[in-house]
């Protein structure tokens, strides 16, 4: 049973799997640094039932034992070999059990949405700090040159997205999912912006609050513990980075009709979202159970269709590949090179975060992964109709 199922999974690499009982199973065509683990019965098993799941969890639990190569290194075989490449649509049965599990993953009430973000942006402002940029922005960023540091790949992220809103000094605008309130606090402090930020993670606003007042911009920036879908506008300028993840295939209309509601007549939204390049599908089952609860990467499809019942007009799609793979690159290595964490945090959960920053980084390099970037108005006018103002950020 193991060997049809690697032979599936692994084309290519040089993978050995030494199965209970000491013998061994070879796949791959033999190329690249060779990778070799070691199965409990208990990881078989898991490995077996649920491959995407079973192999995470036997790697958390050392049920499964890299002796050869790491983690990263079993999921580059695994990615390389196409495991997690597009698979089509599917048969119409198949399209129909995914929609209801969707529906029922996903459904992010206000409730729900407070007690998912709360299990992941919750954990400690410390943890995030000791991988992230200096500026804790938890997001893609933007590698305008291959040679940049991430620090400045961000700066360049949020120097893109300012340019995609046209803002200009005096404007409202709002940040949903402001996280630890980097990118307002640069749109006040280098655009002249007034920002209110709203975040559903009490870990979150409590930082950003604190560096905005370090910063002397608290008469620029406020941040509120507050659901996106509970704040009145009008405001001249919308942006959310990594938000749009956290609202659920159902409520994707709701949420695009919300934007429309609080932005002005000639207002500007900029919406930045991973994405998936194929149809619509389902979480996967490890980031569903330990990582992102209630989470979902839309397939573009769905957004599109979701900003048109809502009446909004596309301006401007921009799609950012491999830029997640170089960000998640970074975070990883920082992680792993951290000397506090292991003393911080016990075995589990670090290869857990392991897995999961490892497997951020392939999604966007070998799978079917990419950011989203859509400006959206309520008016055919509001922007020129050329993007040379996009020129140089």
């Amino acid at each position: 049973m193991i060997g049809g199922l690697l032979a599936r999974m692994v084309k290519v690499g040089d993978l050995t799997v030494r199965l209970p009982g000491g013998r061994e199973v070879r796949a791959g065509d033999g190329s690249g640094p060779p990778v070799a683990i070691r199965l409990t019965k208990a990881g078989l098993r898991r490995i077996v039932a649920n491959p995407s799941l079973g192999l995470a969890e036997a790697y958390m639990d050392e049920d499964m034992v890299l002796d050869q190569g790491g983690i990263h290194d079993l999921l580059e075989i695994v990615g390389r070999s196409g495991a997690r490449g597009p698979k089509g649509r599917g048969s119409w049965a198949k399209r129909t059990r995914k929609a209801v599990k969707r529906r029922l993953q996903q459904a992010n009430d206000r409730v729900a949405a407070r007690r998912n973000v709360a299990h992941h942006y919750d954990l400690s402002n410390d943890f995030y700090r000791r991988w992230l940029d200096e500026d804790m922005q938890y997001s893609c960023a933007y590698f305008a040159r291959d040679d940049m540091t991430l620090e400045e790949a961000q700066v360049a992220k949020k120097r893109h997205l300012a340019a995609k809103l046209r803002l200009e000094p005096g404007h409202k605008v709002l940040d949903i999912g402001s996280g630890w309130g980097g990118l307002s606090m640069t749109l006040a402090r280098d655009y002249g912006a007034d920002v209110l930020g709203v975040t559903l993670s009490t870990e979150q606003l409590g930082l950003a609050r604190e560096r905005v007042a370090a910063a002397g911009l608290a008469g620029k920036v406020r941040f509120e513990l507050k659901d996106y879908r509970d704040v009145e506008g009008p405001f001249d300028r919308i942006i959310s980075v990594g938000m749009l993840e956290h609202v659920g295939a159902p409520n994707l209309r709701k949420y695009f009709e919300t934007v429309k509601r609080q932005l002005a007549e000639d207002g500007v939204a900029v919406i930045h979202s991973i994405g998936r390049m194929t149809p619509p599908s389902v979480t996967n089952a490890f980031t569903q159970k330990y990582i992102f609860p209630g989470g979902y990467i839309p397939a573009m499809s769905e957004v599109v269709t979701a900003v048109e019942d809502a009446g909004l007009w596309i301006t401007d799609v921009e799609i950012l590949r491999v830029h997640y793979a170089k960000t998640a690159q970074v975070w990883r290595e920082r992680f792993l090179a951290d000397p506090e964490i292991p003393r911080l945090y016990d075995g589990r959960f670090r290869r857990m975060w392991e897995f999961y920053l490892a497997g951020v980084e392939l999604g966007f390099q070998h799978g079917t992964h990419m950011i989203m970037q859509f400006q959206l108005t309520r008016r055919l006018d509001t922007l020129p109709i050329t993007r040379d103002y996009l020129a140089g950020s």
